[in-house]
């Protein structure tokens, strides 16, 4: 196997050469069929032609979007035994969610190697996390579940993520401080203060959160999903915490009662 392997890589382009290491510096082993590869990180603004039409990762993408969830879901199945179906879903989604997987392609180096016509590290966009997408649907393809997974372990759990501490770690502040406020029957509201376009023509979002009334935190985001989550990190732990905070919430919504 690997004599045909090294065969294929000294009779190729010198340039195809090139790709067959660099592949090997993010993967860790050498491409099999390395057309594959390049569909992967061959983003749609940048597509070419094959025997289907135009190439471009969507599809690899799609697959594996499944592939990761599934062995991520089998990576957690076994690690924590005694946890519930709640615990391994949510850490699962944690694992997953598109701004952390783009954060691991970035520091993977995957950015140098997608073929694309605009760039890939620009806010609003994943093209670097949905191309970590695709890259595990061609190494399935390529080298089949076992190998895939021992990518995933070594190559992005192992390297980039603590699965302990992400399994711990709060990442929805806006349903945890809706929660808060259910239960202490006190009103949040989430105002747009502004918005604006950076110097990168980036859409940016600020948002203010108020607690009975009372200001609370204010965040940025590139989304206004993005801006509210901030905001409401801040506003969470100010009223886990900030005993004066809550005893002035709790005056002002006794004033507006008495009105």
């Amino acid at each position: 196997m690997f004599a045909n392997l090294y065969r294929k890589i000294r009779f190729s382009r010198k340039s195809s050469r090139k790709s067959y290491f660099l592949y090997y510096d993010v993967l860790g082993f050498f491409p099999g069929d390395i057309k594959l590869y390049e569909e992967a990180l061959s983003h749609k603004s940048f597509s070419s032609k094959n025997d289907w039409g135009n190439m471009n990762n969507e599809r690899l993408e799609f697959l594996g979007d499944a592939i990761l969830s599934a062995i991520i879901a089998d990576i957690l199945f076994h690690r924590f035994k005694k946890k519930r179906e709640g615990f391994l879903t949510n850490t699962r989604s944690k694992i997953v969610q598109r701004e952390s997987l783009n954060r691991i392609a970035l520091e993977m180096g995957l950015n140098k190697l997608i073929f694309s016509s605009i760039k890939t590290n620009t806010h609003n966009n994943y093209i670097c996390g949905n191309a970590l997408e695709a890259l595990i649907g061609a190494i399935y393809l390529d080298k089949g579940y076992a190998k895939c997974k021992k990518f995933i372990e070594r190559k992005i759990l192992d390297r980039f993520l603590n699965v302990e501490s992400v399994a711990k770690k709060e990442v929805n502040f806006k349903s945890g401080l809706l929660e808060w406020s259910q239960k202490q029957k006190i009103g949040i509201d989430f105002e747009l203060i502004e918005s604006f376009i950076d110097h990168n023509h980036n859409p940016i979002f600020q948002t203010r959160i108020k607690v009975g009334g009372l200001p609370a935190g204010v965040g940025i985001g590139y989304s206004k999903k993005e801006s509210q989550q901030n905001a409401a990190k801040i506003a969470l732990k100010k009223v886990r915490s900030d005993k004066d905070f809550i005893l002035e919430v709790l005056s002002s919504q006794e004033r507006l009662l008495l009105q």
